[in-house]
């Protein structure tokens, strides 16, 4: 794994997602984790931070008209480079501390389809946010090594990285990439198709966090074995009314929109699963595809891939860090 290592030892590794930022310190583990946003004051070029993190994520559908939210990542690539700095100077003081004489040598976690320019983007921010020299690695790669999986050994190892702004897969043996590829639809996207649903068919409008509620209500609901007859309770504001309201939606109308977010990931599945050398194609039969990414709970994803493919799909075990725990791994590789 030191092979993916440039030649003066990384002190920290970040884990830059659409919907958190974690940051990781070599022999310490795990030192930040929050929202990747931030709240900006001012207009007409004159801005300053008002506030990052956990504290601006409390503010988003909160804001006056002298504030706005800044999202750094849409759909996992840099979109807005100046926020980009700004939550990254965030996260580096508050995990790294004044104390720091020197700027440290970094890891980033990028899409493994990311263009020249947005790796520049990303470079660039990062620079400018006072890191020192930094080496970008594909997520598809970061979370198979943290979730265990033997890449470097003759063998397939398939995985599908479920984030919050895209849907990696990728297939690795003797540590490298075999085969990829990558839809830009995540949780946040299914946020929106949600929202969007109780829009069109309710006449009725939420906002960003509930609308991420709303998803987490009905994936517990979805463990918790309740049928396509339960409902979930969302509360927002009635477009007939003009006033806020709370109003109940079926499970079974969920599912459907559940249903064509994921038919998305399954379509790169088996693009990819297409893609593959006929010895590996006989590795992923035996072994299967693992999905990691905080995304990988979401319901029907394992039962879709396994029925669309034929092959047994397990989810790693705290899915949602594997980008991470791999990063911490090559940093104290």
């Amino acid at each position: 794994m030191t092979s993916f290592l440039p030649r003066r030892r990384p002190e920290i590794a970040i884990d830059f997602g659409t919907a958190n930022i974690r940051v990781l310190r070599r022999g310490d583990g795990l030192v930040f984790d929050e929202p990747s946003l931030c709240c900006i004051a001012g207009k007409h070029g004159l801005t300053r931070l008002y506030a990052a993190g956990s504290e601006a994520y409390a503010m988003v559908d909160r804001t006056p008209a002298n504030l706005r939210i800044a999202r750094p990542l849409r759909r996992g690539v840099l979109q807005d480079i100046d926020a980009a700095k700004s939550v990254l100077r965030y996260a580096l003081s508050k995990s790294m501390g004044r104390s720091r004489w020197r700027a440290p040598a970094a890891i980033i976690g990028v899409p493994a389809d990311a263009t020249e320019a947005e790796r520049g983007a990303m470079l660039t921010a990062a620079n400018d946010a006072g890191l020192g020299p930094v080496t970008l690695l594909t997520e598809p790669l970061a979370a198979a090594i943290g979730a265990g999986l033997p890449i470097d050994n003759p063998t397939a190892s398939m995985v599908v990285e479920c984030g919050a702004g895209t849907t990696e897969v990728a297939v690795f043996s003797l540590g490298g990439q075999c085969a990829a590829g990558s839809v830009r639809i995540g949780g946040e996207t299914l946020n929106r198709a949600l929202a969007d649903e109780v829009h069109l068919r309710h006449k009725f409008l939420i906002g960003e966090r509930s609308a991420e509620q709303f998803k987490l209500d009905y994936v517990a609901n979805r463990e918790s074995g309740n049928t396509a007859s339960a409902r979930i309770s969302v509360s927002g504001r009635c477009l007939r009314m003009g006033l806020p309201k709370t109003i109940l939606v079926e499970m079974a109308e969920l599912d459907r929109v559940v249903e064509r977010h994921v038919a998305q990931i399954v379509k790169v599945v088996r693009d990819v699963l297409g893609q593959t050398a006929p010895d590996l194609s006989q590795d992923i039969h035996d072994k299967g595809i693992l999905l990691t990414g905080g995304s990988a709970l979401i319901p029907l994803m394992r039962s879709m891939i396994s029925e669309a493919t034929g092959l047994q799909v397990m989810i790693a075990q705290d899915p949602s860090q594997c980008v991470a725990k791999g990063l911490d791994r090559l940093l104290n590789a």
